[in-house]
């Protein structure tokens, strides 16, 4: 892993529009078996720069510290999603190495329940 700084970030510190309308999360490249998958959520004209991030990626280097792949693991067994910024850039953390279609779609739905948004108004738009 580089010397990029991860820190946590509070759900309620993200702007109020991710909680109030339809969003959608759009992959700037593809999901296909990456360890992180760069995106954006998109409301209207708002947009805010939002990664997935799978965690548990050790080769060649960690995506993540130990100690912050225990609290991505403990936050998804409740059922939760782990959000840091990492790089500067929002991202939401998960257990495993790669994405699919279905872990993309569980990882903003938890998301949404995160910022106290119906899980049904938010869309993912996933690339080849």
């Amino acid at each position: 892993m580089d010397d990029r700084q991860v820190r946590a970030v509070d759900p309620f510190d993200l702007p109020d529009w991710l909680g109030t309308g339809d969003v959608t999360w759009a992959a700037t490249a593809s999901a296909r078996g990456e360890p992180r998958v760069p995106g954006r959520l998109e409301a209207g004209d708002r947009a805010l720069d939002c990664d997935l991030l799978a965690a548990d990626q050790a080769f060649p280097l960690p995506m993540l510290p130990e100690a912050w792949r225990a609290q991505v693991h403990q936050a998804w067994s409740y059922g939760q999603v782990l959000l840091v910024e990492d790089g500067g850039r929002l991202t939401l953390a998960v257990p495993g190495t790669s994405f699919n279609a279905d872990l993309a779609l569980e990882t903003l739905g938890r998301f949404a329940k995160a910022v106290g948004a119906d899980p049904a108004r938010f869309a993912v738009r996933l690339r080849l």
